[in-house]
């Protein structure tokens, strides 16, 4: 930016001390422009280092790793990956150990969530593909076992009852039952819904644009203890906030997503931080989770570089030891990174 010394106030964004100082230099006496500081960007220490030993293997991992969820009662980690003749779900354990494979009823794994609590247990996983197992949200138990579908296999839709889906993206499912679906990845929706237990709709929110409350390709969902949807709309490069229970709008965030759009969203268990990512740049973003009652501004607290065209995807955060993982779909691989404090 070129600063050329003026009778008039002026408006000039930065950020630091020096930037004052430099400022002065600059004018030297008499009028001064007027300096509003403003950035996302407040890193203060790492919060986050990569785990070397995770997976103990990882010339397991064989196709494209799209996506991971964390059973952190039971110590599992879950990963989906494409290919042909790959299986498509992957069991870990935290410790990094290859459990099982499943090669099951699934097309193109997209999104996944572990619902987990000390009496039950499941995995649920979007598939987006347009086979004949496409367009669907399947439920599994730990071994694989198919439980429950959502959708209707092989059909696109927006119906709502029975309830359709075209290419949904991701899922998230509370203790009560109560589900949050973002569907789609690059379909004929561009929407958030949350259904019963019983799939009844209960709210849905948006339509594709670029307006409150409105998508392009809603990509992640997570919830807050404060009763807050989370969705990163990754189309529009910021991310979406929505009260569960009515559905009403409560405030977007934008400025972190200037260079890309948030891929994924999700809480620690302390819920002090948001985590995405964005697959364009090869960066994790830790955020600062936002209090009770307020929205505010996205603020930045650290980031993790990755290589060059590893394309981070999605991730998820074990609720008992903190640790992220980070499903890669360029280098094939879910990463774990453990907490520092």
């Amino acid at each position: 930016m070129g600063l050329r010394p003026c009778g008039r106030a002026r408006l000039v964004l930065l950020g630091g001390v020096a930037s004052v100082l430099l400022l002065a230099a600059l004018y030297g006496p008499g009028p001064q422009p007027l300096v509003v500081f403003f950035s996302p960007w407040r890193i203060e220490k790492q919060l986050f280092k990569l785990d070397l030993s995770w997976p103990k293997f990882p010339e397991l991992f064989t196709g494209q790793t799209f996506c991971v969820a964390v059973d952190h009662i039971h110590g599992l980690v879950y990963v989906g990956q494409r290919g042909d003749r790959v299986p498509k779900v992957l069991v870990f354990s935290e410790d990094g150990y290859l459990l099982e494979v499943w090669n099951t009823t699934l097309e193109m794994p997209h999104g996944m969530f572990a619902l987990n609590t000390a009496n039950d247990s499941s995995v649920w996983i979007t598939d987006v593909g347009t086979g004949e197992y496409g367009h669907t949200i399947k439920q599994y138990s730990p071994s694989g076992k198919l439980l429950q579908v959502l959708g209707i296999p092989g059909v696109a839709g927006s119906g709502t009852n029975p309830v359709q889906f075209d290419q949904p993206a991701e899922i998230y499912v509370e203790h009560t039952g109560d589900i949050y679906i973002v569907d789609g990845d690059g379909g004929m929706n561009n929407r958030l819904l949350k259904l019963t237990e019983d799939l009844k709709t209960l709210w849905l929110r948006g339509e594709n644009g670029s307006g409150t409350a409105q998508f392009r390709i809603p990509h992640s969902v997570t919830v807050d203890s404060f009763g807050r949807v989370w969705v990163a709309d990754r189309g529009n490069q910021r991310i979406q906030a929505f009260d569960k229970t009515t559905g009403e709008w409560l405030g977007s965030w934008s400025s972190c997503f200037v260079e890309d759009g948030p891929y994924s969203v999700r809480l620690t268990a302390d819920q002090k931080y948001m985590i995405t990512v964005q697959l364009n740049i090869d960066r994790v973003l830790i955020l600062a989770a936002p209090p009770v009652g307020s929205i505010g501004d996205c603020v930045v607290v650290d980031t993790i570089q990755l290589a060059a065209r590893v394309r981070p995807h999605l991730l998820d955060i074990s609720m008992k030891s903190g640790a992220l993982y980070v499903a890669e779909i360029g280098a094939q691989q879910v990463q774990k990174y453990v907490p520092l404090d």
